[in-house]
């Protein structure tokens, strides 16, 4: 290609479809990114749809966060015709998603092991709350419970405090994330070996597998972790919160040249020999006077005015900010990350990484329940009397009907 000419970018996974039978967050999650990615997925719903739907603005939240630019169809997959429906979409695709409880799939007859024997090109991905082999496997499992059970919770939190969730669905955005990326790595195989494959996941091994650094230090001091707050149990400072004039700031500086950084920026070199903070076991056993000093230190100035402080010596630093402060942050702005919907007033984040420096377009905004029924049963040759006959059959549902 000559110098000058353009770089026509084409999405990785344009011509690749995908069937999501996903609801909430994990599942369609897993869609949402291979969507981004330039795949058509389609979102099949039952006739009352994904569950989100109904759950008043929390679902409706999940819908735009996840079914950014899927088509939606509507089909009873207890109708046999439905599953004809959805068998007939299995053969002209790439992927098959979905998060049912465990066992559901297999009593509607499109379990991995069934749907496969029929399309053994197709990568069947599923997450479920706590696996499929164990004692816990029919249980069902949302992202609180995984957090509970497996030591988010335990971990988050003050010292002295209660056990606390995160903020926000991590077991359910982590387990979204694996799925993603088990069905690009069977992507990727199929492209060798032309055989597809089944990816699974859950919950509870995503939110393990995301403590691995925990995992290790347990099993190499046999200490649990332990909620600490806001500060690391083994280094300090790190992650510890400083009061400014307008809200908090978090400062890590650990290391020995960190730490004189630090000392030298505030105005008090001699701390770097002061016997209680002279080096990192010192700082962890005088974590509370650490802190006074650190917050008269800083104390005086705004948050802004101290992250510049810290941040011109080096001194990893953040401030502690709302959404609807970081919503409006330069470098979120320049990184192009929030994409325009076709919905007025709405955007979203798109895929978190660019491919050869590729921009983010706008997207369409979460179908309608059914959106794009006619579209596709057209492209499955169905006529539009035969449509119309499903619709009244009961088998599809079509927007506003």
């Amino acid at each position: 290609m000559s110098r000058g000419e353009d770089v026509v970018f084409e999405a990785p996974l344009a011509g690749v479809r995908v069937i999501d039978l996903g609801q909430y967050i994990a599942a369609p999650g897993a869609g949402q990114q291979l969507a981004d990615l330039g795949a058509d997925v389609i979102k099949v719903e039952s006739l009352s749809g994904d569950q989100a739907r109904s759950i008043g603005p929390f679902g409706t939240a999940m819908l735009h966060a996840n079914n950014r630019g899927k088509r939606s169809v509507a089909i009873d997959l207890r109708h046999p015709e439905g599953l004809r429906i959805l068998d007939e979409l299995c053969a002209e695709s790439d992927v098959l998603l979905h998060n049912f409880r465990n066992g559901s799939a297999e009593r509607l007859g499109i379990g991995p092991e069934q749907t496969r024997s029929r399309h053994p090109h197709l990568v069947y991905g599923f997450v479920t709350g706590f696996g499929s082999r164990g004692p816990s496997a029919d249980r069902a499992g949302l992202d609180i419970a995984a957090q509970a059970e497996f030591g988010i919770m335990h971990t988050t939190g003050e010292a002295d405090g209660e056990p606390q969730r995160v903020g926000f669905t991590v077991a359910d955005v982590l387990a979204a994330n694996a799925l993603a990326a088990g069905v690009l790595a069977a992507l990727v195989r199929r492209g060798r070996t032309g055989v597809g494959g089944v990816v699974e996941t859950s919950l509870m091994e995503a939110v393990v597998a995301a403590q691995a650094t925990q995992w290790a230090g347990y099993r190499l001091t046999s200490e649990p972790p332990r909620r600490t707050g806001n500060g690391q149990p083994a280094v300090a400072p790190a992650a510890d919160l400083v009061q400014t004039i307008d809200g908090a700031v978090v400062v890590s500086a650990y290391t020995a040249t960190k730490w004189a950084a630090l000392c030298s920026a505030v105005g008090r070199p001699e701390l770097v020999t002061d016997p209680r903070f002279a080096d990192n076991e010192s700082r962890v056993a005088n974590r509370a006077a650490l802190k006074e000093v650190l917050n008269a230190a800083l104390g005086h100035l705004t948050r802004a005015e101290a992250i510049a402080l810290l941040a011109s010596r080096g001194i990893v630093c953040g401030s502690v900010r709302s959404f609807d402060e970081f919503v409006k942050d330069a470098d979120l702005a320049a990184s192009g990350l929030v994409v325009e919907l076709d919905e007025p007033g709405l955007d979203a984040p798109a895929a978190p990484f660019r491919i050869d420096g590729s921009a983010r377009g706008r997207t369409s905004a979460a179908p309608g329940l059914g959106a794009h029924a006619r579209d596709v049963l057209r492209e499955l040759g169905r006529g539009e009397d035969e449509i119309d006959r499903l619709a009244t059959d009961g088998v599809i549902a079509l927007p506003h009907q």
